[in-house]
């Protein structure tokens, strides 16, 4: 999860790291198991969340972007936490924590979530999955140390209580995410249809299944608004799995500067641009990751502010909302004015688009600016551009259904 295009690259060889804003501190590099494997493969590499990654590859950010949107990317997200809670208690422990329904939900679901404080705002974004005797859990990479913390944190004071749950970081896994709209046919050729039948598979659901005879775990999930796959592969088989998808002719590596364009056409939130501890899920505009039946219930950190925040729409001043931009595309931080030149809000991210040719972002704007086919303008790097508010995501999403 991360930012976009030049601005990701940019920040990556200053040393900023973009989701860094999490709060980690500067250390050594990290790298991931598949790091010989991205140099071989003529990969940039740059520091991120901690972590030197790649960024993209000899094809550049715009081709591997376009490939992704017509065939299969390859991306490694090994750099982002793997949780696991054990326990009697573990989904009333992790439901103060979370806004998520996790009691609720049904076997190999997997939820799109946030962690939240007392003030309602947004500690990290999360996909939670019913495991069975286990609640998984993958988090943001630059948040792991500041999330594991929260959750220790808590785990002190449950225990203290009698609460019987359990913390376990998986280090031994690493993840890859295979994504693209011939994601489903190359993971196919991969496994036994009898071990895992993809048709039946739906989006956000989970399983164990041996790929290439490796014992994976396998999510149908993305972050790119195309069909694909997170799947966490156990550490000494990584390379030997990553080479295996690799020799498939439709499946090309792709690195974070491609998955931060494809998630931003996709409307998708980064943590520390999009959403962070300032912003509340109705200020960001992700209402849906507060389950229904948390809404009537509560019982999470924040609850009150948030479940007024949704019912009484005037308690919020400003929203997260799309924006179409003529010329340069604006990056995080630069300022937005309404036509008489008033201040009305503030970039989140941008980029420029591949799929649509054209400058896109995100953007925090007061009301009732944030309106579909309002016109505003965006100073960027002194020169004002004109935009209009649009309704997200930019390019439509290809998440995939079983049939009925």
């Amino acid at each position: 999860m991360i930012r976009s295009g030049v601005q990701l690259v940019r920040a990556a060889q200053s040393g900023s790291g973009g989701i860094g804003k999490c709060g980690m501190a500067t250390a050594a590099l990290k790298r991931t198991v598949l790091y010989d494997a991205h140099k071989e493969l003529q990969a940039k590499m740059a520091e991120f969340a901690g972590y030197e990654m790649p960024i993209q590859y000899p094809d550049g950010i715009k081709d591997s972007h376009l490939w992704v949107r017509a065939s299969a990317g390859l991306f490694d997200v090994s750099h982002m936490g793997q949780i696991r809670l054990r326990g009697k208690d573990r989904v009333e422990f992790i439901e103060k924590l979370v806004t998520a329904d996790v009691g609720n939900t049904p076997l190999g679901l997997a939820n799109l979530s946030v962690f939240t404080t007392e003030k309602g705002t947004i500690i990290d974004d999360t996909i939670i999955t019913n495991l069975g005797d286990e609640v998984g859990l993958v988090i943001n990479a630059g948040c792991k140390d500041k999330d594991i913390e929260h959750i220790k944190e808590h785990l002190e004071v449950a225990k203290k209580n009698g609460m019987d749950v359990d913390l376990e970081i998986i280090n031994d896994h690493e993840l890859l995410a295979l994504q693209g709209p011939k994601a489903m046919e190359v993971l196919s050729g991969m496994v036994d249809a009898k071990d895992l039948d993809l048709v039946k598979m739906n989006f956000m659901t989970a399983q164990p299944a041996n790929v290439m005879g490796i014992p994976c775990h396998v999510t149908r999930c993305g972050y790119t608004g195309e069909d694909g796959f997170e799947i966490s592969v156990p550490g000494e088989n990584a390379k030997e799995f990553f080479a295996g998808m690799l020799a498939d002719e439709r499946v090309r590596p792709a690195g974070l500067g491609p998955r931060d364009s494809l998630r931003l056409e996709a409307g998708l939130c980064l943590y520390g641009s999009d959403i962070d501890e300032t912003t509340t899920p109705v200020e960001a505009n992700i209402n849906f990751v507060v389950a229904k039946s948390r809404r009537a219930s509560g019982g999470f950190l924040g609850d009150k502010i948030i479940l007024s925040q949704i019912a009484d729409k005037t308690l919020t001043d400003r929203k997260r909302c799309g924006l179409v931009i003529t010329g340069a595309p604006a990056r995080g931080g630069e300022r937005v004015f309404d036509l008489d030149m008033n201040l009305i809000g503030t970039i989140s991210s941008g980029t420029y688009s591949p799929t649509l040719m054209k400058p896109i972002c995100m953007a925090y704007l007061n009301k009732p600016f944030n309106k579909v086919g309002t016109d505003v303008q965006v100073n960027v790097r002194g020169r004002m551009n004109k935009a209009t508010v649009v309704k997200m995501p930019f390019v439509e999403a290809r998440y995939y259904r079983a049939p009925e």
